[in-house]
């Protein structure tokens, strides 16, 4: 009855008393820099790979090349790594990307922009056969670190992406020839268009870079494994459906029956595609901004600040590469609480669980089914006929993607325009993300419905000072496997 009453007063408020309520936002910023970056050009990528150390490697790979149509790659280069440390396998990269070659024509059929093999194979190199530190100095350069360099010295001012899948010493080459090499201003240009994001430390030489380039862009969760973020992607979880990582659903949906590049992906030994988070984020879907690791992707959520020494896991498993303090701050671990979404066979087709997960790890795992939905639609898109696979649907907003409003006002989230290439029925689900932005307080719809297109008559919350607040549509088509795609929407909420 309480709840029936405080519904009805809300709707006296809209009808009799309420300024500006689903009205147009008091400012619009219609240029909204960092999101129409984001959307518009696709990230440059360089990928360093201790790949045939772990078949994990190469089952990223495989994936990586699905998505090859909008991503830049610039670079695939054979690295050594704790787990591998004499020997590097240029070749095992070759022969996925053969492998991709006699599908590329069939993903053409999907979407434009596949490279052709030989391009991709043009871009394969090495670093030394050398463990860690011991290949880094003078007399130290390789063919892969001299192909970053050029990769950073190419007239194109978009930040390369550097996805560190073992260890990172042929960066650490490249940067100490680019001190030693480039005037102060030089060094410092190229330097600044580094993003790195390494799959913990595989080598000595990631807590060297951190030191020496304190001002470099550096994603990683330092310490032992099992307290990393992208672990996250492998791990079941009780009280959740993990049946997307299990075996049975590796076989039916990648590796049987999805042609010779899914009868390339190796069965699981250590974990299943532990370094496909360094990239995930690059994918664009509405909701990653990869220059913001705070505003959460694909790849995890990552806040900058310096680690204390007493927080790092010294006593997991790390190879054996040693736990060092950190010197600066860096991109890494960030809590995300999340309590997952439940079908429901009656009424509301979805209802948040009671139970609530609150770790680093959540603010990956929260996206999987998601990531690998897409990955399945992928790889059917290897064999089948465009009429037979499913493909994402488009989100579209009926307003700015950022805006205004004032403590109290009420305002709209609207999806209007919304599509589907294969004219799928849609899903729609609305939720504030508390922790992208600066207000920490979930904002409920209560007693509204999420899963509205249109949710109207949301009131912002009361604050002392300017806030953001992050929300995100999620529209998920009913095709075969279900897709979906995003929009963040970041509303400015200032005080009365």
């Amino acid at each position: 009855m309480t709840q029936k009453l405080s519904f009805l007063g809300l709707i006296f408020l809209l009808l009799f008393g309420a300024c500006d309520q689903n009205a147009a936002p008091e400012t619009l910023n219609a240029s909204q820099p960092d999101m129409a970056v984001a959307f518009s050009e696709k990230h440059r990528l360089i990928v360093l790979s201790d790949i045939e150390a772990d078949p994990d490697d190469a089952q990223t790979l495989i994936r990586l090349l699905l998505y090859a149509n909008v991503i830049d790659i610039e670079g695939l280069i054979a690295t050594t790594s704790t787990h591998q440390k004499s020997r590097v396998a240029p070749e095992t990269m070759k022969s996925i990307i053969q492998a991709y070659g006699k599908i590329q024509p069939n993903l053409e059929k999907h979407q434009s922009g596949f490279p052709e093999e030989d391009a991709l194979l043009s871009l394969v190199k090495q670093g030394l056969a050398e463990y860690g530190m011991n290949g880094v100095g003078e007399g130290k350069d390789s063919e892969g670190s001299d192909w970053i360099i050029s990769v950073l010295e190419k007239d194109d001012e978009r930040p390369v992406w550097v996805s560190v899948w073992g260890g990172v010493n042929t960066l650490a080459q490249a940067l100490h020839k680019i001190r030693n090499t480039k005037s102060e201003s030089e060094a410092k240009s190229l330097m600044s268009k580094l993003r790195v994001y390494t799959i913990s430390d595989q080598d000595d030489s990631g807590i060297w870079i951190r030191n020496n380039f304190p001002d470099l862009f550096y994603i990683v969760s330092p310490g032992g494994y099992g307290r990393a973020t992208w672990i996250a992607i492998n791990q079941a979880v009780a009280g959740i459906n993990n049946e997307v990582i299990s075996n049975q659903w590796l076989e039916e949906n990648i590796q049987q029956g999805h042609g010779p590049l899914g009868a390339m992906y190796p069965d699981v030994a250590y974990g299943m595609e532990g370094d496909t988070p360094a990239w995930l984020s690059l994918i664009p879907n509405g909701l990653n901004v990869p220059d913001h690791p705070d505003w959460g992707g694909w790849g995890g959520r990552y806040e900058l600040y310096q680690p204390d020494a007493s927080s790092l896991d010294t006593e997991g498993f790390t190879g054996g590469v040693p736990v060092e303090p950190e010197t600066r701050p860096l991109w890494t671990n960030a809590d995300d609480t999340y309590s997952p979404w439940i079908d429901q066979p009656y009424g509301r087709p979805l209802r948040k669980d009671t139970l609530s997960f609150t770790d680093n790890k959540v603010s990956l795992w929260r996206w999987r089914e998601d990531f690998q939905h897409d990955f399945a639609a992928r790889m059917d898109w290897c064999t089948l006929a465009y009429e037979e696979a499913n493909h994402p649907p488009i989100p579209a907003l009926g307003h700015p993607e950022e805006f205004t409003v004032k403590s109290g006002d009420i305002f709209s989230l609207d999806a209007s325009g919304t599509t589907d290439p294969d004219g799928d029925n849609l899903s729609f689900l609305w939720f504030h993300y508390p922790e992208a932005g600066s207000y920490q307080e979930l904002i409920s719809f209560a007693p509204l419905s999420e899963n509205l297109y249109n949710v109207h008559t949301i009131r912002a919350p009361e604050v002392e000072k300017t806030e953001t607040a992050h929300f995100i549509l999620k529209v998920t088509d009913k095709g075969k496997p279900a897709l979906s795609r995003y929009k963040r929407v970041i509303v400015t909420i200032q005080p009365k």
